[in-house]
């Protein structure tokens, strides 16, 4: 029983460790993108400022090409973070089901059991 019990216990502490790293990775992908919005605000800015919006014009400001830069490597991690989540999601979904079959094996052994302690208290009884 107390094995079972350690088991189920286990169960569950994994399986919300799995959701946990779910809502960090969506977190980090909600601020990533956050961050690139406030980068592509920054660049329009900066090339209204300017008036040169080619990239490649020789004037082109150096902080709009930095921070597009930056926009950029932002977005790339967005998308490998996205395959992160997809992954992520699939074993947190794994873990969940492990725990329901978990849980509803030990209902099941719980109710054997007492119906066991039962036929046994019957006995000595009668």
């Amino acid at each position: 029983m107390k094995s079972r019990d350690s088991a189920l216990k286990l169960k569950r502490f994994e399986a919300e460790e799995k959701r946990r790293k779910v809502a960090d990775i969506e977190s980090m992908i909600h601020e990533f993108e956050q961050m690139a919005a406030d980068l592509d605000r920054q660049i329009a800015t900066e090339e209204e400022r300017t008036g040169i919006r080619n990239e490649a014009h020789f004037a082109y400001s150096t902080f709009a090409r930095a921070a597009a830069q930056r926009r950029n490597n932002l977005r790339a991690s967005v998308a490998d973070l996205r395959e992160k989540l997809e992954l992520a999601v699939a074993v947190r979904d794994e873990a969940l089901a492990e725990l329901e079959v978990a849980a509803s094996a030990d209902e099941r052994g719980g109710d054997r059991s007492r119906r066991v302690d039962r036929d046994a208290t019957d006995a000595r009884v009668g």
